[in-house]
């Protein structure tokens, strides 16, 4: 599911969101978050509808193999020590063939079908594009150019591992959403609230 390159003034850009599954789940018991069901499916699997018909090629970011059952492309982190999600996101920055990529977490099943619509009209000239609700920032959720994995790469290298921290030292925009719209599944609770 490679993405060829395009001009982003003659053609819409190309875009591969990449799944960020790739954490240890530790307020889930250990339980990898984006296998746990929710409402039948797993949480994953929600995601993956809110979000592949927005976008022209869709990776999950796991060392987990039983993420294959998806049909999906899975992409290992491209710094090693689980270093979190940027480590996930440099894999698919490194990779990526697209214009854009698609930063999104497994726990968020409730992701607007607006999402990658609102990031690209934000983001315009910037170097990523993120989510917000009226209540906090949500790095992870965003829109990167793939010309920023060499800076990326350097951050990590540096011993960070703050998203947060990473994309205030970008060139970056800001697009709210409701808060429904971004909930995550970080522990069971949150699980019980979204179902």
């Amino acid at each position: 599911m490679h993405c060829r390159t395009k001009s982003l003034v003659n053609h819409p850009p190309r875009i591969r969101a990449v799944i960020l599954a790739g954490g240890l789940g530790r307020r889930m018991g250990g339980r990898d978050k984006g296998l746990i069901p929710l409402a039948g499916k797993p949480l994953v699997a929600h995601v993956l509808a809110a979000v592949a018909p927005q976008v022209d090629a869709v990776s999950i970011n796991t060392p987990n193999p039983d993420y294959g059952r998806f049909g999906l492309p899975l992409l290992d982190d491209a710094f090693p020590d689980r270093a979190g999600p940027l480590a996930g996101i440099l894999a698919a920055l490194e990779t990526s063939e697209a214009d854009l990529v698609l930063s999104v977490p497994c726990d968020t099943p409730r992701l607007p079908t607006d999402l990658v619509a609102r990031l690209l009209a934000g983001l315009d000239g910037h170097e990523a594009c993120a989510a917000a609700d009226e209540a906090r920032e949500h790095p992870v959720i965003a829109l990167w150019r793939p010309a920023l994995a060499g800076r990326l790469r350097a951050y990590l290298e540096s011993g960070e591992r703050r998203v947060g921290r990473w994309l205030a030292g970008l060139d970056h925009a800001w697009v709210r959403f409701d808060a429904a719209a971004l909930t995550n599944a970080n522990t069971p609770d949150d699980l019980e609230r979204l179902g």
